[in-house]
Formats: structure tokens, C-alpha cells, sequence
């Protein structure tokens, strides 16, 4: 296999992994806390690295930096608990301070290990091929294990606990009624995010990794409503955006982990602008419609207002519109023709005549 797919495959993995858990934390209105996370398990990587004395590249280091997760996740909302901070204020003073501490202690007491600025904030996918392990006889690029090993439980996580991580996002009030401890899932999660982060943080990074659990979940969420399609199609945005990111990456010469970002937020904007009922260009275009079906409501009533009156003859005249409703004449004429496709109009020598359709729409709207 080539390195361009060993890389595709990686970054596709890394993404998913990354987008299942994500998609409760957009549900739940917590991705704040993901880039937390994505800091401070740098700070449980160094400490652990400087307290327990191990090989940098030591599976070790990931539990004691997903420990540096939930202490995050645990610090947050102490500083909630209090009344006095929001969350978004909690979250600003907490990772920081950890992230700093992290930095500090990196230039200052391991300087000498393979940890460094760049690897921190972009990660190193290029060099997936090259970092290789063997298991069970089988030579594989070392994140294919690590990820995929984060990905399957990730999957079973989800397989297990889905009624449970359902009910507590949308009604933690009823999973309690239940016998669900909203607080134990609420930290599986959270464990299950800072794993996750601590996989991905060796390929994409401390701040990429944000973007990767953030952005596909969040245009999958601007495409359904329904909970397992938008796990679905977070987990196809983010591969695609690995996909997608790696080719952008060899076309300008620029970071793959930050082409993948990138692409994760192009796609965003594009189902933003184009999704069917909530995109932007959708919602112009359903504004527009309501604006048109309110004046052909406008001008029916209107027309019925003045029906057998002695003025109905000029009130039904098309040039007396514009004057009359203050509409535009192109917008005037633009409703007339509406109005009469629908048939709730007869034209008859320049004047507006209601059909029965036109009289029964004006009754309802008046009834509205």
C-alpha cells in the first residue's frame, strides 16, 4: 500500500473516531468542552511523563491523559457550580491554565523528549506510514491500531449505552426518573471523548482535533433530525473530509491535519448555504415563499373587503393596488398572477374579480 493511502486511512479513521462522540457533545451544546479536553491532555501526558518516569510513546500516557480530561471536565463545572462563572468562562479559565502549565513544563523539564510545539498544536499525520507496530504478526502503521483500537470502543460504547446516552441528551429530567444516572454518562462520555483526544492528539493535534469532533456533527445536524442518521453522516463528513483534506494538502504544499480542518469547514458552509430545509439559501427561498402567500392573503381579504361596495370597481383596479397595499407595482403584478394560478382570481378589464376559492382563503385568513 501506498503512503498516500496509509495517510487517507489514518486521517478517515481519526475522523470518525472523533465525530461519534462529538455528535452528543453538539447535542448536548458542550463542544466548548471538547477543545478543552484537546488542550489539557497535553498537561496529563507531561505530568504523567514526569511522575511515573515512562517512555514517551507508553500506552500509559493515555490513561493518565484521559485522567487529565474528565479533571478538566470535573474543574468546569465545580466553577459552574458556584453561580458566579458561566460556562464558557469556567471553560476560558480552566484549560489555559492547564495548557500553560503544559507548554512550561515541556520547554523546561523535557526538552529532550519528542514532544514539541508544532507536533502539539498541527500533530504529524504525514509520518502515519512510517510509525509502524506489529500485532499479532500483523504489520500495521501505528495509528491504524491506536485509532482503530479508540474507534471500536467508541462503537461499542454506543452500541452498549445508546438508549442511555439518547435519553440523557434530550431529558436528563426523565433518565433520572428512570433510574439513569445522568452524571455516570455524562462522564463515560467525557471519558470517552478524552481518549479519543489523546488518540488523535498524536495525528492532528491539540487544536485540529476541536474541528474534527465540532464541524461534521454539526452539518450532519443541519441535514436530520433524527439521532442515528446524523452518527451516520458525521462519521461520512469527517472521512470525507480526511479524504478530502489529504488530496488539498498535496495540491498547495500546506499541513494534511489542517487541510483535513479545513475541508471539515468547507463542508460545513456548503450544507450551511445548500441544505434542502435548513440551509441558508433554503430559508430565503421559504421567507420569499411566505411573503408571497401573504400578499395573495392580503389582496384576497382586500378584494373581499370591498366586495358590493360602491368603491369595489376602483378597489379592484391592479393600479390601485400598488396604492392601496403600498406594494411595488413589479410585486403587485408578481402577486396578481400568483393569485390567479391559484385561483382565487378572475381578471376581467384591468379589475380583480374573487372566485370561490379566492373567498373562501379570505375567510380563513381573517379566521387566523
Amino acid at each position: 500500500m501506498s503512503n498516500a493511502f496509509w495517510i487517507q486511512l489514518v486521517g478517515a479513521i481519526v475522523a470518525i473516531a472523533c465525530a461519534l462522540p462529538g455528535v452528543f457533545l453538539v447535542l448536548r451544546r458542550s463542544a466548548m468542552i471538547s477543545d478543552a479536553i484537546s488542550h489539557t491532555v497535553l498537561f496529563g501526558i507531561v505530568v504523567g511523563f514526569l511522575v511515573l518516569d515512562v517512555d514517551p510513546t507508553s500506552p500509559i500516557l493515555i490513561l493518565t491523559a484521559a485522567l487529565s480530561g474528565l479533571l478538566t471536565v470535573w474543574l468546569i463545572e465545580l466553577l459552574q457550580n458556584t453561580k458566579r462563572l458561566n460556562s464558557d468562562a469556567a471553560i476560558g479559565l480552566v484549560f489555559p491554565i492547564l495548557f500553560s502549565i503544559a507548554v512550561i513544563l515541556i520547554n523546561t523539564q523535557i526538552r529532550n523528549a519528542h514532544v514539541d510545539e508544532d507536533a502539539v498544536l498541527l500533530g504529524h499525520l504525514i509520518f502515519a506510514p512510517v510509525n509502524r507496530l506489529v500485532l499479532l504478526g500483523i504489520n500495521l502503521p501505528e495509528g491504524v491500531w491506536v485509532m482503530g483500537g479508540i474507534l471500536l470502543i467508541n462503537l461499542t460504547f454506543l452500541v452498549l449505552f445508546y438508549k442511555e446516552l439518547k435519553i440523557t441528551t434530550f431529558d436528563p429530567g426523565l433518565a433520572a426518573a428512570l433510574g439513569i444516572s445522568p452524571a455516570l454518562v455524562h462522564y463515560s462520555l467525557m471519558g470517552m471523548v478524552s481518549v479519543t483526544a489523546v488518540g488523535a492528539f498524536d495525528h492532528v493535534g491539540a487544536i485540529l482535533v476541536v474541528a474534527l469532533m465540532v464541524a461534521p456533527p454539526a452539518t450532519a445536524y443541519l441535514l436530520t433530525n433524527k439521532l442515528e442518521r446524523m452518527l451516520v453522516l458525521s462519521a461520512l463528513f469527517g472521512a470525507a473530509s480526511a479524504v478530502a483534506g489529504y488530496w488539498v494538502s498535496n495540491i498547495f504544499s500546506v499541513n494534511v491535519a489542517g487541510a483535513m480542518a479545513s475541508m471539515t469547514g468547507v463542508f460545513f458552509i456548503l450544507v450551511l448555504v445548500f441544505a434542502p430545509e435548513r440551509g441558508l439559501l433554503a430559508q430565503r427561498l421559504e421567507t420569499a415563499e411566505r411573503r408571497k402567500r401573504f400578499a395573495v392573503e392580503m389582496l384576497v381579504v382586500h378584494l373581499m373587503a370591498h366586495e358590493g361596495q360602491p368603491d369595489e370597481l376602483e378597489e379592484s383596479s391592479i393600479s390601485h393596488l400598488s396604492e392601496q397595499l403600498r406594494w411595488q407595482p413589479e410585486f403587485a403584478q408578481q402577486v396578481v398572477r400568483r393569485a390567479n394560478r391559484g385561483n382565487y382570481i378572475n381578471r376581467q378589464n384591468g379589475h380583480l374579480e374573487l372566485t370561490d376559492n379566492g373567498r373562501q382563503l379570505a375567510q380563513d385568513a381573517m379566521r387566523r
